[in-house]
Order: structure tokens, then C-alpha cells, then sequence
């Protein structure tokens, strides 16, 4: 069973999808969609691949996948872009980040107690109904990791409540943190999938031990139970706005799936599909806790602007790190999105320069070494250094919505939250 048929057949998860319009698939940039379906199918399984990337297969495990959970089938339709996507700047000149380093352990110190009230409710959230896939939910809960997204939601909010003049947080900032993190890990057990990765945080992936029908199946009663709880808000601006992250969800994947090795996609496409699967949670996230705070609506889109800059640079500063950090620090070879036909902005910019880059791509990667020529390539070009500047831009816009909000150490902390991501590539 798939997410489209684990919404389709309840009546409250129904609705969620009513109350938002499902656009056509000719909003997706569609120039190499067809023809990059029909490669794919008939591409062979190409192995070789050098510097690290032998065995590359995108093509054979994208049409399996594909098959396995009827994306076809299920019609996940591309959603509408937000039209300050590529061109969200806010006047005002750019901030200067500086000072020491920070950690996420410092930045979410000012809602510790709330990231605490969080983690013990989590398991209990999911329910007990079936022993299986609770077991798979506490298997992926129990891994940890940083809460980032629900820490942004209790940051916002705390920092918009003296705006509203409230002193304390409601009950619909909480239930908001948790089911954020839901929706979040949801996405992971799904990508793990995807992506036929055995380890997440050290352990093994919920696929890697239950199989991969239960983990499917996890991840859809993840969503599922989070848009129960997301429709028992009873506040239709946020449940809109949460449920098109979940449909944002599926048209990355598909935007990503449609344009693997395709050497003419262009850095607002790449921004586009990052913006699908990286930023529209976060952007969610921000703008919902303001909204439930009840302050001014341009202080919750300021909440908005600032988790959809905050989310974009952070997925330009992954997509480095994949070139620059060693296959250790990442927990798998560097260089892996390429391998399986992934252009990042690295990538995208080296391609402007470099000719000889795009032969090694459009011939996916099938003589031995051209993995590793291709990762030097994007290393000596300047696509690394531009990528940069791109992350730094985007951090700069986010800083610069923040300054609506009155000063206070929750403040600070969204602002270290832009130095931090940017550390990791200092």
C-alpha cells in the first residue's frame, strides 16, 4: 500500500487533501520528463564507476522503486512553487555572521525543557495499534538526532509570544512540534528506502530490519497519523499549510527522479526541488508556531521567508559536504549523489566550465575512474566556491527576516541556527 492509498481510504485524511488544490503535471518543468522515463526503463544496469562509485545502478533501482510504489499509479501531482522561491531577498543590507562556533546543543539550550516534554510524548503519539510498526517507529526514534525541526518550532514560537502578549506556550505549539518531527521522520524511513541505506544515526534503518513492505508501510502510517492529529488543530491555515509539505515531498522525489543525469537542469530547478524536499518542512515549521502564536500575517510570512531561506541553505551546504567531507564524516562514499545521477549546485555550476564533466555524466559514470574524474572536476572548477556563496546568500536572507521579531535569546538562537549550518562548510 502506498501514502495515496493510505489517504484515499480514510475519511479524515480525505479531507486534509480536499481543502488544498492538486495542480497538473504540467506545472513541473517538463522538458526531459518523458524522455528521461523512457531511458530509464530501458537503460541497462551499468557497473563500474571508479573513485568510490563502482556499481553505479540508478537507472535499474529508480524504475524498481518506481514500480514497487505505483508512483504512477498513485498521480502525486507537482504543487504550485511559491513565487518568492529564486527571488526572496529582503531589502536591507546583508548581516555579518561572526563570533565563536556554535552547536545545536548551545542553540536549542532555550527550549531544552520543550525538546525534553517532546521526546517523551513522541513514541506515545504514534499509537500502539499495531505492534509492528510501533516497533519500527521506536526503532528510528530511538536513534535520536537533533530534533532540529521541532527545536524551530518551539524557538519561533517562544519568540513571537511576546508579540501576541502570551506568557506561555499553547497546547497547539506542542502538538505542531510533534507532529512536525512525525512528518519528518516519516520521510526519512522512506528515503532509507529509496535509497537503500542500511544505517540512519548509526543503527540500522527500520527497511534494513523489518523488510522493506513494513518499513513502506511505517513511514505511510507516520504520515497518516500525523495528519490526524494535524486536522484535531482545527485551524485550516496550518492545515493547509502542513499538508501540501506532504504532497511537496512527493513532487521532489519525482522532480529528482525525472531529471537524474540530465546535464541541462538548470540552478532554479535544483532550488525548486530542494525547496520540495528540504525547505517546504522547515518553511512549515516556522511560519505554523508564529501562526499559532497569533501574531501580525507579515510576521508569520517574515517565519516563512526565514525557514524557506533557512532550509535552502542548508540543503546547498549538504550537497557540498558531499564533495568535501571524507566518506567517514558522511557515512557513505563521497560523492554518492552524483553517482546515482543527482546534479547538485556543485555540480551544476562546475557544469558551466567544464565540458568534459558532462561526457562523464551523460555516459553515467560506466568506465572505470570516471567517478573520481568527475568529483575533481567539480573540485578544480569553482563549483564548490559558488555553491558556497549561494549558501551564504540564502543564510543572509533568512537572518534578515528575523528582524522583525523583538530581541531575546530565542532570537539569537534562530540566528545561530544560520551560523551553525554554515560552520559545517568553514
Amino acid at each position: 500500500m502506498s501514502i495515496c492509498g493510505l489517504f484515499g481510504s480514510t475519511e479524515n485524511l480525505l479531507y486534509l487533501f480536499k481543502i488544498t488544490v492538486l495542480s497538473s503535471f504540467d506545472r513541473f518543468p517538463s522538458r526531459n520528463y518523458a524522455r528521461t522515463v523512457i531511458r530509464t526503463v530501458n537503460r541497462g544496469y551499468c557497473g563500474g564507476g571508479g573513485g568510490g562509485g563502482g556499481g553505479v545502478g540508478g537507472g535499474r533501482k529508480l524504475i524498481c522503486y518506481r514500480r514497487d510504489n505505483n508512483i504512477a499509479k498513485c498521480r502525486v501531482f507537482s504543487t504550485e512553487v511559491p513565487g518568492t522561491l529564486l527571488n526572496g531577498d529582503v531589502p536591507g543590507p546583508p548581516p555579518v555572521l561572526n563570533g565563536k562556533k556554535e552547536s545545536t546543543t548551545d542553540l536549542f539550550e532555550a527550549v531544552s525543557d520543550d525538546l525534553l516534554t517532546l521526546n517523551k510524548n513522541l513514541q506515545s503519539i504514534v499509537g500502539a495499534e499495531n505492534p509492528v510498526l510501533m516497533s519500527a517507529a521506536e526503532q528510528i526514534f530511538s536513534a535520536g538526532g537533533k530534533r532540529m525541526r521541532p527545536a524551530l518550532v518551539f524557538l519561533v514560537s517562544r519568540a513571537t509570544l511576546a508579540l501576541a502578549g502570551l506568557d506561555e506556550l499553547t497546547r497547539e505549539h506542542r502538538r505542531l512540534a510533534e507532529i512536525i518531527e512525525m512528518i519528518h521522520t516519516a520521510s526519512l524511513i522512506h528515503d532509507d528506502v529509496l535509497d537503500e541505506s542500511d544505517m540512519r544515526r548509526g543503527k540500522e534503518t527500520v527497511h534494513q530490519i523489518y523488510g522493506t513492505r513494513v518499513a513502506v508501510l511505517a513511514g505511510d502510517f507516520m504520515f497518516a497519523q500525523s495528519s490526524w492529529y494535524l486536522a484535531n488543530l482545527e485551524n485550516l491555515e496550518v492545515i493547509k499549510l502542513i499538508s501540501q509539505v506532504i504532497k511537496d515531498f512527493a513532487s521532489g522525489e519525482i522532480k529528482q527522479a525525472s531529471s537524474l543525469f540530465d546535464c541541462d537542469v538548470k540552478l532554479d530547478e535544483y532550488l525548486i526541488k530542494s525547496y520540495y524536499k528540504t525547505a517546504s518542512l522547515i518553511a512549515a515549521s516556522t511560519k505554523g508556531a508564529a501562526i499559532f502564536s497569533g501574531v501580525a500575517n507579515d510576521v508569520s510570512e517574515q517565519m516563512y521567508q526565514y525557514g524557506k531561506n533557512l532550509g535552502l541553505s542548508f540543503q546547498v551546504v549538504d550537497d557540498i559536504l558531499d564533495f568535501t567531507q571524507s566518506a567517514e564524516q558522511l557515512g557513505k562514499p563521497a560523492g554518492s549523489d552524483l553517482a546515482k545521477g543527482n546534479l547538485t549546485a556543485p555540480v551544476i555550476f562546475a557544469l558551466e566550465k567544464e565540458s568534459r564533466l558532462r561526457d562523464i555524466i551523460e555516459s553515467e559514470f560506466c568506465e572505470t575512474g570516471s567517478l573520481g574524474e568527475a568529483i575533481e572536476l567539480v573540485m578544480n572548477s569553482g563549483g564548490i566556491e559558488r555553491a558556497r556563496s549561494l549558501a551564504k546568500h540564502k543564510a543572509d536572507v533568512a537572518i534578515q527576516c528575523l528582524q522583525c521579531l523583538p530581541q531575546s535569546a530565542f532570537r539569537m538562537a534562530l540566528e545561530g541556527m544560520v551560523k551553525f549550518n554554515l560552520e559545517r562548510i568553514d
